[in-house]
């Protein structure tokens, strides 16, 4: 079990590695999604949900392999769980909001295959992370990836009002600002320690 303090699990996981803007992971979201901050926070939410949910079955998980020395099902178990959770995300935006489920369209059962929910659970377990220390990474990735894309969506809220040439529209423009905020968020790199 890791001896870091809550604090800096989590702020380790929303600003300093954030999965987005560090690692690069959870990708086809971040620039499918982030057109609209309502839309984009929604997304967010649905993600950082299911991290959360990951995260406490990824501790119960790994006890259970550890006890039955079968920790090669691991990833395995850690598919069928986000699947899972998914699936209950899905099937509540769908009966609670129909219009936010045809506006995530695809990319909320794509959450199944976000390789950075994935991402959590491996780091969770090699980082050695407790149940506690779980909650609080999984909660930082979650704000983090929901950080990211609401600054992406607000920056593309704002182009939308600019008068742009057509070459620099789309996903050439898209790519630039997700490298810019890349950049950006490298600063927080010092906080780390």
């Amino acid at each position: 079990m890791s001896d870091q303090p809550l604090w800096t699990v989590f702020l380790n996981a929303s600003l300093i590695n954030n999965f987005v803007l560090a690692y690069f992971l959870g990708i086809c979201p971040f620039l499918g999604v982030s057109n609209k901050i309502g839309t984009a926070v929604r997304m967010g939410a649905a993600v950082t949900f299911v991290m959360l949910i990951t995260s406490v079955f990824v501790t119960g998980i790994n006890w259970l392999l550890a006890a039955i020395d079968a920790p090669y099902l691991a990833l395995i178990s850690f598919i069928a769980v986000i699947a899972s959770a998914v699936q209950l995300v899905e099937m509540f935006i769908k009966k609670t909001s129909p219009a936010l489920f045809r506006a995530l369209g695809i990319f909320l059962p794509l959450i199944t295959t976000n390789c950075a929910i994935l991402a959590l659970a491996l780091f969770q377990t090699n980082r050695g992370y407790g149940f506690v220390q779980g909650i609080a990474f999984a909660l930082g990735g979650g704000i983090g990836f929901t950080l990211a894309l609401v600054l992406m969506a607000g920056v593309r809220e704002r182009l939308e009002l600019l008068d742009m040439p057509q070459v620099v529209r789309g996903t050439a423009l898209a790519l630039a600002l997700a490298g810019i905020l890349s950049v950006a968020f490298m600063g927080f790199a010092g906080l780390g320690g």
